[in-house]
């Protein structure tokens, strides 16, 4: 079992010397490091699964389907069927996104925002639905609405109006909404 490292070079995370410099990221890497694979796959590993997870909160089924194809290449690279360069060429292929967030181009117009993006991933992908949720949050939040009880209750009321009363859902969304920058 390996070791949980986060690497961080310089001020520079390996997450993103991946993302500036590609599969040659790796030749940034301790040389005792970079001359085992596995240990060096590992931590690459490793540090994306810290980066989804410290982004999770903020689109959680984003970072869920990130999630997914990261496992899936663990699995593909445990089973050699990738050869080294062709997975460090693949984990480049989902760091840049995992580190970005979802692209622009992926969502209609009207969804302009990261946090309507979010709304829109984990409210089953509806736009109006979302544009709904935005428009209810932004006429009911206040100034320091996360740090006053009375305030967020006023947020949560207006999401419930919007989504109904399955309250599973209210309380999902409000987390959601209180990690989104744009409230």
């Amino acid at each position: 079992m390996s070791a949980w490292r986060w690497v961080s070079f310089d001020d520079l995370s390996l997450i993103q010397l991946i993302v500036e410099r590609g599969a040659d990221a790796v030749k940034a890497l301790p040389e005792a490091l970079r001359r085992k694979e596995q240990a060096a796959a590992e931590t690459i590993e490793n540090n994306v699964r810290r980066l989804i997870v410290d982004e999770s909160p903020i689109n959680p089924k984003y970072y869920e389907r990130m999630s997914e194809l990261l496992d899936a290449l663990i699995e593909q690279r445990k089973q050699d069927a990738l050869g080294y360069q062709e997975y460090l060429e693949k984990i480049v292929e989902l760091t840049r996104p995992a580190k970005q967030g979802p692209k622009t181009g992926d969502y209609p117009r009207s969804l302009n925002t990261p946090a309507l993006r979010a709304l829109h991933d984990n409210l089953g992908r509806d736009e109006a639905l979302a544009l709904k949720v935005d428009a209810a949050v932004r006429a009911s939040m206040m100034d320091g609405w996360r740090e006053n009880r009375m305030k967020t209750r006023r947020v949560r009321h207006a999401i419930g109006a919007a989504l109904g009363e399955d309250e599973a859902l209210v309380e999902r969304t409000l987390e959601l909404v209180k990690n989104q920058n744009d409230y």
